[in-house]
C-alpha cells in the first residue's frame, strides 16, 4: 500500500490517534520489524494522551512537543531512560515528517525538536588469546571420535565476517559462492528493500570452507546453513567460550565486535569496514568513536 494510499482520508483536522492506525500499516509495508512498528506507534499515542484530546493533527506546535518531552523526563513520575527517551523523539519526528510528506499538514512540528543521542557502552571484545582459545575449542570438535564441525563453522564465520546474528540465521546455502573469481564468497541478503544497503558480499578463507564441507556433509544440510533457533545456536556460542575458558559470555555480538576491531587494527580503509558491517554512514558515526576507543583501550592495556 503506498503512502498516498494510506492516508487518503487524512487532513490536517484529524486527530492523532486514529491517525496513528493508518501510519502504522505504512511502517509495516515499510517492511519495519513487528516491534519497531508497536513501539513507534506506542510513543506517537503517548504524545496524543498527552495532548488536549481534541488537538488536530494540523495544530500540534514544537513547543507542545517539547513540553511533551520535558514531561516525559521531570513530570510523568516514570523512569524514562536516555536511550526510551531518543527513541520517542525518532518515533515523533517520523510521524509528522509522514504526514508532512503526504501533504496532509503544511508545516512539520516535529522539525525542529532537537534529537536526542545516546551512545550504548562500549562493548566487550576478545583478546587475541581468547581468539586462540575459542579456535582450538571448536577444533577439537572437528578432531573428536564423532567429528562436528559445526562449532568451527560459525564461530569462524562470526569472526571473520562481523554478520549479525539475525544475518547469520538467514543465510542459505546458495548465499555461498564458492567459484567465485575472486575467491569464496558469502552474499548478506535482506528482503525487505527498506534494507538494501544491508546487502553485501564478504570473502571467506579456505579455511572456514573446509569446515564448511565437512559441516554440511555431517549435518546434511539442504536449505539454511545454521537450520537452528536462535536460542540453539546462543548455548552453542556459550558452550565454546566455556571450553575456552572464558570469563565472558560469548555471544554473536562480541565476535562482531571483535571482527570490526581486527579489521580497524589492520589499517582496512574505514569505509570498507563500514560496508562489510552493512551499516549506514549515520550509524558509522556511533560505531566509529567506538572503535576508536577499543583500539586506544588496547593499545594501554
Amino acid at each position: 500500500m503506498s503512502p498516498d494510499q494510506t492516508s487518503a482520508h487524512i487532513t490536517p483536522q484529524s486527530l492523532i490517534a486514529p491517525t496513528v492506525n493508518a501510519w502504522r500499516i505504512y511502517l509495516d509495508d515499510q517492511g519495519n520489524s513487528p516491534h519497531t512498528v508497536k513501539a513507534f506507534a506506542a510513543d506517537v499515542l503517548l504524545l496524543a494522551s498527552f495532548l488536549p484530546p481534541d488537538r488536530a493533527l494540523g495544530s500540534v506546535s514544537t513547543a507542545e512537543i517539547n513540553n511533551f518531552l520535558h514531561w516525559m523526563q521531570t513530570g510523568r513520575g516514570i523512569p524514562c531512560s536516555p536511550k526510551t527517551l531518543a527513541r520517542r523523539v525518532t518515533s515523533i519526528k517520523a510521524f509528522f515528517r509522514w504526514l508532512h510528506k503526504n501533504g496532509i499538514i503544511l508545516i512539520d512540528p516535529a522539525e525542529k525538536v532537537i534529537q536526542q543521542s545516546v551512545l550504548s557502552p562500549i562493548p566487550t571484545i576478545l583478546t587475541a588469546d581468547e581468539v586462540s582459545a575459542i579456535h582450538e575449542a571448536a577444533s577439537r570438535h572437528r578432531r573428536a571420535a564423532k567429528p562436528d564441525a559445526r562449532p568451527y563453522a560459525l564461530v569462524t564465520l562470526l569472526l571473520e565476517t562481523g554478520v549479525k546474528k539475525n544475518e547469520t540465521l538467514t543465510i542459505s546455502l546458495n548465499h555461498i559462492d564458492l567459484q567465485a573469481p575472486a575467491g569464496p564468497l558469502l552474499f548478506v541478503r535482506y528482503a525487505s528493500p527498506q534494507h538494501r544497503y544491508k546487502e553485501r558480499k564478504l570473502a571467506l578463507s579456505d579455511d572456514w570452507v573446509a569446515a564448511f564441507h565437512e559441516y554440511k556433509g555431517q549435518y546434511n544440510l539442504t536449505d539454511r546453513l545454521f537450520p537452528w533457533s536462535p536460542r540453539r545456536l546462543e548455548y552453542l556460542l556459550e558452550d565454546i567460550g566455556e571450553e575456552a575458558g572464558l570469563d565472558k559470555h560469548l555471544s554473536f555480538d562480541m565476535c562482531r565486535w571483535t571482527s570490526a576491531l581486527s579489521d580497524w587494527q589492520s589499517d582496512m580503509e574505514h569505509d570498507k569496514i563500514r560496508q562489510k558491517l552493512g551499516v549506514s554512514k549515520i550509524q558509522w558515526r556511533e560505531l566509529r568513536m567506538k572503535l576508536e576507543k577499543l583500539s586506544q583501550s588496547q593499545g594501554s592495556a
